[in-house]
């Protein structure tokens, strides 16, 4: 049996301009087409389109489910790659790394600066509310409250208003 390795990616959400391409129709599917050529020029074969959940993060404490569009490619793994999958035949995404797997490196030591307690050899980095306090550049915002302008021009009319 062939082993598959796939892709999911999201579908395009808005057209591409083209020469000759007018409608708003014509130019999502030109999106969609140009997707399906970069797609296929790396060997991907489109399997085909879903609507996912996505279980989001909305506001402080809530979550809302958006629904998402994505797009499901596939292509055959080459025999030595086949051979070398676990006995469920599953791949596990690629996860990003920036450390070599057969280099071993020593974590570095560190504590947080002026810990009584800390090694001699620890690097000392600043603790969070250090680190805070030197991202805070000691100007205060000044972002204008929604409707405190007029009240103040209100209320200095009322004064003038009042002294003559």
């Amino acid at each position: 049996m062939q082993a598959f390795e796939y892709k999911v990616v999201p579908a395009p959400a808005k057209g591409t301009k083209a020469k000759g391409v007018k409608t708003p129709e014509a130019r999502f599917a030109n999106s969609i087409e140009i997707l399906l050529n970069e797609m296929a020029a790396d060997g991907w074969e489109f399997q085909r389109a879903e609507l996912l959940p996505s279980e989001e993060r909305s506001g402080m404490m809530g979550s809302a489910t958006n629904w998402r569009n994505v797009m499901v490619f596939r292509r055959p793994l080459a025999a030595k790659q086949a051979a070398q999958l676990p006995e469920s035949g599953r791949k596990e995404p690629a996860a990003p790394s920036a450390v070599r797997h057969n280099e071993t490196k020593t974590p570095r030591l560190t504590a947080a600066a002026g810990d009584p307690e800390a090694p001699p050899d620890a690097e000392q980095v600043p603790g969070p509310g250090a680190s805070k306090m030197l991202a805070d550049d000691g100007v205060e915002e000044l972002s204008p409250v929604s409707g405190m302008t007029a009240a103040l021009k209100a209320r200095a009319g009322l004064k003038d208003g009042g002294d003559k």
